[in-house]
């Protein structure tokens, strides 16, 4: 199980497994919890390098970061 601290977003912790290449059990720590489950449900089992490539960049407005951004962050960070 990784654990990221987000920045610049309502979550504040985002926990997640990687199994052969693939992002699981991904949860985030408060925000908004109907698009976290949704976005959750989204990536699950999704090769960890495509959730990284569809997620990165987006932004909630002029916080140059979102929950999804944060996500990509945290994905790239565990797979070094």
């Amino acid at each position: 199980m990784y654990n990221y601290k987000t920045k610049g977003v309502c979550s504040t912790n985002i926990s997640f497994d990687i199994e052969d290449g693939k992002v699981k059990n991904v949860t985030f720590t408060r925000g908004c919890e109907g698009n976290l489950q949704g976005l959750s449900a989204l990536v699950e089992g999704m090769e960890v390098n495509e959730a990284i490539n569809r997620l990165h960049g987006i932004n909630c407005g002029r916080r140059g970061t979102s929950c999804p951004d944060q996500l990509s962050k945290a994905l790239r960070e565990a797979i070094g």
